[in-house]
This record gives structure tokens, sequence and C-alpha cells, in this order.
């Protein structure tokens, strides 16, 4: 029997009005779309209700508690001595300036001092093992989709269907599409990319696309949960630019069998694919000092981890117990969807007693990064809101301690580009204060001795070399471990990592104040209700043109101008500790642009800038989804819809993708397709038969056989 059959009396399940609507479903070549469906139960939460009951897991380890105390405790020693020093600084009556600059330079300071403890606690890192006994888990691997390059998605999965059938895992396998695109060009090309992954792949190959796209890709995911949920016993989230090797879902596979309190494993997934500067200098930055920094974050967060969305192992029957999430009252960007539902499914699963682990010692995860500095700053957009969004969840009932720092974390991940912006400020508002006012040494009539104003230049300076070891101290860690380990081989030796590292700390420094500006507009969108919408995410952008990037960085180097022509007449003192981020400022546009050039890129990779060991010596899986993309891409129309009209073999087989018989359920859900068969005709050539179909009725076609063999039927 065919992998994409289904059992003998198992195709014709019945489906209800709202489920018949909810998803399209195709007869493909070899067999339906889907398999059979096997329902699970997916409440929505109540986030002050009781939790679900989950199994109990017990209390944090030895080292997990120590790695707590050293992450979370040595934050709060260094910013009660950074405060302490910074109240030296201004004396015992700091005047209101001076106040609200210590509250922020307390803000900022914490947060530096988290990030170095946070990754010194990862010398507390548990090791791990992956067990050996015997495992029979039905593993699903899904791959959420939204207008992606079908060409290059079906060939990371053909690579993944043939890389899982080299380390035995066929025969308890399946991949899943689940398609929410609604554009009729990515339709029909995923339907094509799909019907020739599934000629090639010694895996079952199931592909879903909803009608509707309640929930975003969190509601897709429930979608698939509730449906086929109850077929699985795992489930391996993938983004539409991400992979893992099969050696790693096996021992995913195998850890979470071998625990059964456990209900998610998050990977740490190494960036790859970058050809530009800005996605180059993102993916050494990760390879170098990302597993660092993941030994941190799993070490203090123990068995109350967090989700990333992607690239990680979920225990389906725990997922739908505890994941199922509602809209949040109100209106976007507060109310509605939730958006980084990944953290809030994390924060689920803990709190019912699922362990949620990150395991930093698998290395064949893979991602794509965003190519440029522009589309980054899109992808943050959604974020950030999302991220805000986690502060109407933080204190739900029955959170675990742990889980609620991960959202703090991820909101202060953001609101710290304002509190930059703003500690800045306040610092040039005290230096005019000082250069524009007459210093009152007697504030009372009959006082004997003067009020001296009080500043200690030299502690301020030392608080801000403390500051920058903070920052820098963790990557100076990442490089010594490269340096001490193969991986410095393996990025072209120890002399090209350490240039390689200057090169991203300097481009890095240029970059930062860009952000911090960008993020800043961010937050106070939010703030003003602009919600972000729903976009596809850009996987392979182009050099923005000068016009784009002179208008986008316009405010930026408008302010970095202003700020040093004001500072160069006033206070030329305040440009030596400045100039970064002036120079980041007045550059922005430079930088923007040069670090999106592929051409930069490629000269990087000759000079050994920037490599990675990934780049060196392409994974095995990496390579064959390059080789698998270029194949199906060369079956795929170039021309959209009307290729299916010039072509016989094309209509014959799009139209055999779709599900025979006349379209079922009420007429109010089938207007677009009415509509499309009259205007089919009366249309006297497929030209104008295009011409005359909106957006959405040429999607109606593309879900109904009967249109498309009328179309078929017209004359070229």
């Amino acid at each position: 029997m065919s992998p994409q059959q289904p059992d003998d009396g198992a195709t014709d399940l019945p489906l209800s009005e709202e489920a018949e609507w909810a998803a399209l479903e195709l007869d493909l070549p070899g067999g339906p779309a889907t398999p059979p469906e096997a329902r699970l139960d997916m409440p929505e939460q109540d986030f002050r209700a009781r939790p679900p009951l989950g199994p109990d897991s017990g209390w944090p380890g030895p080292l997990t508690i120590l790695a707590r105390l050293v992450a979370f405790g040595g934050a709060a020693a260094i910013a009660w001595l950074g405060v302490k020093e910074m109240i030296r600084v201004f004396g015992d009556n700091p005047t209101f300036l001076q106040t609200v600059l210590l509250v922020l330079f307390g803000l900022t300071f914490t947060w530096v001092g988290f990030s170095f403890s946070s990754m010194v606690a990862g010398f507390l890192a548990p090791r791990l093992k992956t067990p050996t006994g015997p495992n029979d888990a039905k593993v699903a691997i899904i791959m959420p989709v939204y207008h992606e390059d079908a060409a290059a998605t079906a060939g990371l999965l053909a690579a993944l269907a043939r890389d899982l059938y080299r380390v035995g895992m066929a025969d308890r396998s399946e991949v899943f599409v689940l398609s929410d695109s609604r554009q009729p060009g990515a339709v029909f090309e995923e339907m094509i990319a799909i019907s020739r992954l599934r000629d090639i792949s010694p895996v079952p190959i199931w592909y879903r696309r909803r009608r509707s796209n309640k929930g975003r890709k969190a509601g897709n995911v429930a979608d698939f949960v509730m449906r086929w949920g109850g077929r699985y016993d795992q489930m391996v989230v993938l983004d539409a630019d991400s992979v893992m090797g099969a050696t790693t879902i096996k021992a995913l596979s195998a850890r979470m069998n071998a625990d059964p309190a456990v209900g998610l494993i998050q990977t740490m997934p190494m960036l790859v694919g970058g050809q530009t500067i800005f996605a180059r200098l993102t993916q050494f930055a990760g390879r170098i000092y990302g597993p660092s920094i993941a030994r941190g974050v799993a070490a203090w967060s123990g068995d109350s981890g967090n989700f990333w969305g992607h690239n990680a192992i979920i225990r389906v029957s725990a997922f739908a117990q505890c994941c199922g999430l509602p809209e949040l009252p109100g209106m976007p960007p507060f109310g509605g969807t939730i958006l980084s539902h990944d953290f809030v499914e994390a924060a689920l699963l803990r709190r019912a007693g699922w362990k949620v682990r990150l395991d930093h010692d698998l290395r064949e995860s893979f991602e794509g990064s965003p190519p440029t500095l522009l589309d980054m700053a899109v992808r943050e957009r959604r974020w950030a809101q999302g991220n805000l969004q986690h502060s109407r969840l933080i204190f739900s009932r029955g959170f675990a301690w742990i889980s609620r720092a991960h959202f703090v974390i991820g909101i202060m991940g953001f609101l710290m580009s304002p509190i930059w912006l703003a500690m800045i400020l306040v610092g040039l508002a005290l230096s005019a204060n000082v250069l524009l006012s007459r210093p009152d040494y007697f504030p009372q009539t009959y006082q004997l001795f003067p009020d001296w104003p009080t500043f200690d230049p030299v502690r301020m300076l030392w608080l801000f070399i403390a500051a920058m070891s903070f920052l820098l101290v963790p990557k100076f860690i990442g490089i010594f471990r490269a340096w001490m380990r193969p991986l410095a081989a393996n990025s072209g030796g120890k002399a090209r990592l350490l240039g390689s590292a200057l090169f991203e700390i300097t481009l890095s420094a240029l970059i930062a104040p860009i952000q911090m500006l960008i993020q800043t507009r961010q937050i106070i969108d939010i703030l003003r209700g602009r919600d972000s919408g729903w976009e596809a995410q850009v996987r392979a952008g182009q050099m923005p043109p000068w016009r784009v990037v002179l208008r986008r960085h316009s405010l930026h180097v408008s302010l970095g101008l202003g700020t040093l022509v004001v500072l160069a007449i006033f206070s030329p003192g305040q440009l030596i500790w400045l100039s970064p981020i002036l120079a980041g400022l007045i550059l922005s546009p430079i930088t923007s642009r040069l670090s999106a050039s592929p051409v930069f890129g490629r000269w990087a990779r000759r000079q050994g800038l920037l490599v990675t060991p990934e780049e060196r010596e392409s994974p095995e899986i990496l390579a064959a989804a390059n080789a698998l993309d270029y194949r199906i891409a060369g079956s795929l129309p170039r021309d959209g819809l009307a290729a299916m009209g010039r072509d016989p073999a094309m209509q014959a087989r799009v139209a055999s993708l779709l599900r025979a018989g006349a379209p079922q359920g009420p007429a109010a859900g089938r207007l677009d397709a009415i509509s499309a068969e009259a205007k089919l005709a009366h249309a006297s050539t497929q030209a104008e038969a295009l011409s005359f179909l909106t957006e959405s009725e040429k999607l109606a076609m593309l879900e109904t056989r009967a249109l498309v063999e009328v179309f078929a039927k017209l004359p070229k």
C-alpha cells in the first residue's frame, strides 16, 4: 500500500459542516491529502481558573537551584552595587533629573548584569544523555506555512523525509504541511510542490489548507491537533525556513519517551544560509555566542523552560490538554489573538506540571535568518507586540515563577530600547542644566557654608567600564570557548575567528543605536493602539535602494547630526561617550544598505570573516535540501495559473489534486465559487477568464475540481 493511503475503510469519515469548510482536503495522486481524523479535545484555557491536572514533575534539582541563585541572585547583587555606586556619584541630595537617571541606570545595569550572570550560570548546566531503550512513539513533523517559497519548504521536507528513512524512523514518522496561504499563486505553487514532494518522499506527506486563518499560526497548529492529534504521540514543530536532522529528532523522541512527565523539549537552532553581511553577522553571533547563552538559560530554567515556536518536540496529548489559547478581550494590539503564543504555551504546559526543557546539546537544528536590518525590524514589530501582550498574562493563576520570568525577560528585551534612549536624553538634559544654569551655592539666606554641587566623574567612569564589561564579557566567554574547541578551526582558524569577532562587535555597535530607535518607535506605535497585522515573513531579501534606506533612516540621521552639532558647541567632552551612538545614527543609511548586500557578504566569505562551521562544511541535510529545492523549483510553473491553461498535463495534474464531486456546505460559504462558475461560463478564452476572476474567485477555482475542468476546456 502507498504510504499516503490510510487503512481500508477509513477514508470517508463524516465531517461536520463547520469542519468541512474550515479546511480544504485534496485528493492527491496515490491517496488523499490527509489521513483519517483522530480528534483530540483542546479546551480553551481560562487564565483565572485552576490549571488542568498534569504530572507531578517535582522540585528542581540542586544544580538548577544553584544556577538560579547565580543568575538571579548575581543580577540582584550587580544591580545593588551599581545603584549604590551611582548614588555616591550624585551625593546625598540628588536633583530630580539625577533621581530619574538613577532609576533608568538601575534598570539598565540590572539588565546587563543579568545577561552576564545568566551566562555564568551556564557552567552549572547538566550533562544530557539520550536513552537507548525501545521507542515506538509515533511522530508528526508539522510545518505551518503562509505564503512561503513552496520549492524551498518542499526541499527542506524532502531532505528531512529521506533522513528519517536513513535513521530508521520512516515507519513511525509522518510529515504534515499546514497551509494558511490565501493568495492563489502561493496556493497553486504549494499544491504542485507538495505533489512533487509526495512523489519522492519515503515517508507519508500530508497537506491541509485552512479556509479560515483564525488564530494565525497558533490556530493553524491547534486545528491540526484537534483533528489529527490522536494519531500521534509526539509532534516536531518546524518553521518554513527551519529543519532538524533526523538524528536530532530521533534523540528528542527518545528523551521524551523515556520521561512521561516531559511535555516539550526545545532545541537551540543554528542560523544558516545567510548571504548578506547582516544575515552572516547574525548567524556568526548565534553560532559563537549562542551555545553559551543557551547553556545558561537551560541551567536556570531547569524544567520550566521556554518555547520559541519551532524546532522543538511536543507531547501531543499534553499540548491538547493545556494549550488551547483563547482570544484576549479587547482590541489589538493588547487584545485579540495571542501573537507570541509560544511563550504562553510553554507556561501553560508548566503550570499543569509538565516539564519544559531546553536541551542545548543537540546541534542538528537549523533555521534561516532575516536578510536585512529592515526585514528584521518588520519581524521584531510583531514580536514586540506579542511580548507586550504578555503583560496581561504574567499574573495568571498557576504560572511558575520561572515562566513569569520568561515573560518579563521577553518584555524587557524590547522595553530596554526606550529605557536606554531615555537614559541618554536625561543625561544630556543634566549636562544642559549644568551648562545653562547658574548654581546657587547659598540657597538659605543665613547660610554660613556653601552647598557645593556633587558629581564624582571618576566613579562614573568606573561604572561605565563595568557596564561595558558586563556587555562584552559574555561575548569574550563565547569566543574563548570557541577558541579552545574545534569550533575555532571549523570557523577558519583562531586568527580569523578573532577577526570575525572584532568585526561583529564593531558592526553590532553601529547597528545597536539604530535598533534602539526602531524598537522605541515600535513600542510607541503599540501603546498608541496600532496593530502589526499578519504578513508573510521575508526569508530572502535584497539590498534596498538608496531612496528606501534614506527615507527609513532619515530620522536617525537627523537626530545624530543634531545631537552632534549641539554637543560640539556646548559640551565637546560628551562626544567621547556618545560617539559610538552618534556614529551609528549618522551612518545608518550606509550601514543598513551595505549590510544588506550579498556582494559584501561574498567578499566577507572570501576573506574568511563571519564564517561558521555549517558554512565551511554544509551539513548533509542542508546540502540535500538545496539540491531538492532546485529540483522541485524546476517543475513549478513560472507564470502562475496561466500555465494551467497552456499545459494539458498540468491541467490533469491540478484537477487530480482536487476532491471530486460538487462542493458541500451552505451557499453563503460558497459565494466566491458560485460567482467564479458564472464568470467562467461567460469567458471566451482562458486569458479572459483569468482577467474576469478576482483573487478570491481564483482561490475558489483552485479549490473545486469542476471549476478547474471548466477552465481547462476554455480555448487558449
